[in-house]
């Protein structure tokens, strides 16, 4: 009978945005090595435990319960806080074994897809444009770059309630959705990284050809070839050497430098 008088209460949508504001402002804040973003899922969900448990050894108990080990994408956070939200509310302490459940089993799926899209998707396609627009003196790309990230925050606040409405349907219903997206964005991703290429990567044959009084330039030869062929084959490099064992990130951009250095030292690269 205990629980159902707790069960009583109902979460409502004001509830809803508090939980996501908390979650925007502080997923974050206390991230540690021991439980990561454990403290913040506290933070964020709190108001919610306050509202369903009165008794203060029920809120403790269930306060102890969600700060456990927690880690996924910031941005798809929301959403596990949503569906544990709507588990609590029909379930209350009954339910905490399944809260404890649904925070390891989504924080991985979701920190996937969180990370393909928020972490290196999105800031790979309009950085880019972005960084490439601000090279150039124009204005426009960070104003691109802002709206960006005004839609991103957007997106965050809604995403508890998206949660809370749905619940668990929302990992089986949109499980074939999140995966085509997720696979559609990687090729549009790669798209406009191959188009970048040519204007970003700038590597020029400087090495001219005499033959009595013909002088041949390298690059319009090259061009002849394929155009921007030596920015294709400087990222190609790259990438076959990150697929190297040990190679990092770290070490492929100092042989890249090096080896510029050289290279127009010796007068092949402008």
């Amino acid at each position: 009978m205990e629980n159902l008088k707790i069960n009583q209460e109902k979460i409502t949508d004001q509830d809803i945005k508090r939980v996501s504001k908390r979650w925007i402002l502080a997923s974050q804040i206390t991230w540690n090595y021991e439980k990561m973003m454990g403290v913040g899922y506290l933070y964020a969900i709190l108001p919610i435990l306050r509202k369903l448990y009165k008794k203060s050894e029920d809120l403790k108990e269930m306060m102890r319960n969600h700060v456990q080990f927690f880690n996924t994408t910031p941005h798809m956070g929301g959403f596990i806080l949503g569906i544990d939200a709507a588990t609590e509310e029909s379930g209350g302490k009954t339910a905490k074994d399944a809260a404890s459940g649904i925070k390891t089993g989504l924080m991985g799926p979701f920190a996937g897809v969180g990370d393909t899209i928020f972490g290196v998707l999105i800031p790979t396609i309009f950085g880019s444009i972005a960084a490439y627009m601000g090279q150039n003196g124009n204005v426009t790309g960070v104003v691109i770059w802002l709206l960006v990230n005004i839609a991103i925050l957007i997106f965050r606040y809604f995403t508890t309630g998206i949660g809370y409405r749905e619940g668990t349907k929302l990992v089986t219903s949109a499980k074939d959705k999140l995966d085509a997206l997720t696979h559609a964005a990687t090729l549009l991703g790669i798209t406009v990284v191959g188009a970048l290429i040519p204007t970003v990567v700038k590597a020029n044959i400087a090495a001219n050809f005499k033959s009595g009084d013909v002088t041949l330039e390298g690059q319009a030869i090259v061009d002849q070839i394929m155009p921007s062929l030596v920015p294709v084959l400087v990222v190609a490099g790259i990438y076959f050497l990150l697929g190297k064992k040990k190679m990092t990130s770290t070490k492929a951009i100092l042989i890249i430098m090096v080896a510029s250095i050289v290279f127009y030292a010796i007068g092949l690269l402008a």
